[in-house]
């Protein structure tokens, strides 16, 4: 039990880049978890995951300004600091880096960050500036923390994909990608389903129970693939009174529409009470 304690009382927190070079500058093997707190058990998989591939592991927690589109979306993010670092402490992670917004920002950047016409699909079509600012700013901290290997979710699937090609081009660490956490009602755990009330998050499941039914369809016939999407769409903004702003296949090698002999996902993306929510299938 002693030694336990002592295990947990190791857990290192550092605001400040200066401090941050001296507690890793000789680590080899670490593992870094980017995430935007409000911890849940989608986290703790990567986290636990890291562990085991790496030696050491730290978690960033780190609310990104820039990556909103709206003031009002970053304003009423959940900001649950005291519980992350608990279950940080629990996990046993090795650093946890807390910086703050000048913090990170006082540098200027002087790589202009741009996604090709090509790239703006999906989550990029509709947030614009989004991907650069996550582009940037993991830039920033690959840059400061120098990872081995870095661990993401495979929820923003295009996220994942974006960053991946940008990171493993620019610097010696990888990315990769963990399996989705989802419900018992197959809806993937995200920090905004914490703005969803008991409805919503029923109605969540029923939507995510359909579109998992979709992907099966598909799936026995690629080739009809666009009427089958067409049908189910109508039918949940009918059912369900949403707002969808995509729901389509892509093929997970390079985004494209493509999808005929070539693993796939379907995509989707829509707003549940004015909560906007996306996953994939």
């Amino acid at each position: 039990m002693f030694y336990l304690l002592i295990l947990i009382l190791q857990m290192k927190l550092i605001k400040h880049i200066s401090d941050l070079n001296k507690a890793i500058n000789k680590e080899k093997n670490l593992g870094f978890v980017p995430t935007m707190g409000n911890l849940h058990k989608g986290h703790e998989s990567l986290i636990k995951i890291c562990k085991k591939k790496t030696n050491k592991t730290l978690v960033s927690i780190f609310i990104n300004p820039k990556q909103f589109n709206s003031k009002k979306d970053y304003i009423s993010y959940p900001r649950t600091k005291t519980s992350d670092l608990k279950i940080l402490k629990r996990l046993r992670v090795d650093y946890v880096f807390l910086p703050s917004e000048k913090e990170i920002y006082k540098k200027k950047n002087p790589l202009k960050i741009k996604l090709k016409t090509s790239q703006k699909i999906l989550c990029a079509k509709f947030r614009a500036g989004h991907f650069e600012s996550v582009l940037d700013v993991l830039n920033r901290f690959v840059g400061l923390i120098s990872p081995k290997i870095i661990f993401m979710g495979e929820k923003d699937y295009q996220q994942f994909f974006l960053v991946k090609r940008f990171i493993e081009t620019k610097y010696k660490s990888r990315v990769f990608l963990c399996s989705t956490i989802k419900d018992s009602n197959k809806v993937a755990l995200s920090s905004r389903n914490n703005l969803l009330n008991k409805t919503n998050l029923i109605t969540a499941g029923l939507i995510a129970n359909e579109l998992f039914d979709l992907k099966l369809l598909i799936n026995k016939d690629k080739k009809k693939s666009k009427s089958l999407i067409s049908i189910k769409k109508n039918k949940l903004i009918k059912d369900f009174d949403i707002k969808i702003e995509y729901l389509e296949c892509r093929n997970l090698i390079d985004l494209s529409l493509n999808i005929q002999k070539k693993p796939f996902k379907l995509f989707v993306a829509y707003y549940l009470n004015k909560v906007r929510l996306i996953d994939n299938f």
